[in-house]
């Protein structure tokens, strides 16, 4: 039996084909991103290639769903790849060949899924795998995703349940698969009064990965993630949701410094808080979603920089989520600094010294060092600055983990004249 910790030591680094492709991402996209992790990410650290929802879906044609449309299943209630969309899944060979492709390149392959059992699968009653039961005796019909029409709910009390989410995890397993991202689960929506009434499908899906006989990362989506479970969702989840989808809008990563300053006493190995996807460079291939079709991202530069320092520091999973091979020479270097990446998968106890509304101060300890980040929240220029004996610890070098710069520390101030939006993010040793 798998230990759900003995995966994701470190925050799970890659690309995720929401951002770029939404709905309608296909086998060469998939793949011409893997080729580019290959190339210029994999030796920083990015390892996962997540296939995104609706890879089970014909028409699938942008972010947007198609209410209620034919999905590909097989005569077990499984959901099964658009053959039109990913040709090498016919025959029944599931994601098993793109699996192999990016196996073979030294990265791992992900797929998202929704919380349940497919809609089809219950109006058609079909078996559920290894059992006589079908798939209306498990089916929980009240327990609808309001944003997308593809499932109903599982009763995990129902005889046959398990045995659902059990076989469709080890088709995953049989597939290669190493990253299950969850959706409809970690805040569901259908009931207010209840936010994470899925609790016990949590723990359902939790066992069956654990039997499956495959190493896989568990991901919990939207946000926000209920903090009062934030002890259950560290015994089931390597990952989960502190946001809905985080798009490149100031507001929207204005806001993740409250979201973060209340879940960092539960970042640890094994268990991420997740500030979700990193919306840069070229995004939103398929539709005008979010912002306009076919853009850069519409952060600004220091606004880039302070989604990375924000993202490094509080050690949140770093999943990439523009169209790869159109990035621009700043792009690549922004997502490859090693000195920040350090930061992120090697940090010790993340934790803010001030969050107010206009300025940000995190600190981390690192190995005979700690890492300092400063963040101005405000539109307008701003000294953001620390008493040195706040920081609990003797340094006499500052070095900006950006610029490469480094000087020999002699006051009593650590302090950075900030732009609007921006941030530096240093270390003192």
């Amino acid at each position: 039996m798998m230990n759900k910790n003995s995966v994701a030591l470190t925050p799970p680094m890659g690309w995720n084909s929401w951002d770029c492709y939404g709905a309608a991402v296909n086998e060469s996209q998939l793949l011409s991103n893997a080729e580019y992790v290959k190339n210029n990410l994999k030796q920083h650290g990015y390892e996962y290639i997540v296939c995104d929802i609706q890879w089970y879906e014909p028409k699938a044609k942008s972010n947007y769903y198609n209410d209620f449309t034919e999905l590909c299943m097989d005569s077990y209630s499984r959901l099964i790849p658009a053959v039109n969309r990913f040709p090498s899944s016919r025959d029944g060979k599931g994601f098993k060949p793109i699996a192999d492709k990016i196996h073979a390149m030294g990265l791992k392959f992900g797929i998202h899924i929704m919380r349940g059992i497919p809609r089809q699968a219950v109006h058609s009653n079909t078996r559920i795998f290894g059992t006589d039961v079908t798939a209306r005796k498990i089916a929980k019909s009240f327990s609808l995703c309001p944003w997308n029409t593809d499932m109903y709910g599982v009763n995990p009390n129902a005889e046959g349940a398990r045995e659902y989410y059990q076989s469709i995890f080890d088709l995953y397993a049989s597939w290669g698969v190493d990253f299950i991202k969850c959706d409809d689960i970690c805040n569901t929506e259908f009931d207010k009064n209840n936010p994470y009434s899925a609790k016990d499908e949590i723990e359902l899906i939790r066992a069956c990965i654990d039997n499956c006989g495959r190493e896989m990362v568990l991901s919990l989506s939207p946000g926000p993630a209920v903090i009062e479970h934030a002890k259950h969702l560290g015994e089931n989840a390597n990952m989960w949701r502190l946001t809905g989808d985080f798009w490149d809008n100031w507001d929207k990563l204005k806001a993740m410094f409250e979201r973060t300053s209340k879940w960092y006493p539960f970042v640890r190995e094994g268990c991420w808080p997740d500030c979700d996807m990193l919306p840069l460079g070229r995004l939103a291939k398929n539709a005008s979603y979010a912002g306009g079709k076919d853009r850069y991202t519409l952060f600004t530069r220091d606004e880039q920089v302070t989604l990375m320092n924000l993202w490094c520091i509080f050690r949140s999973p770093l999943m990439l989520g523009g169209e790869l091979n159109d990035n621009t020479e700043w792009d690549l270097a922004l997502i490859t600094n090693d000195e920040v990446l350090y930061v992120n998968q090697h940090g010790k106890n993340p934790k803010p010294l001030k969050y107010d509304g206009n300025e940000a101060i995190w600190i981390s300890d690192g190995k005979d060092c700690k890492f300092l980040a400063l963040f101005n929240l405000t539109d307008e220029n701003r000294t953001v600055s620390l008493k040195k004996e706040e920081v609990c610890f003797p340094f006499s070098v500052v070095r900006d983990l950006w610029t490469k710069s480094e000087n020999e520390f002699k006051s009593d101030l650590i302090e950075a004249d900030l732009s609007p939006h921006a941030s530096v993010l240093l270390k003192l040793y």
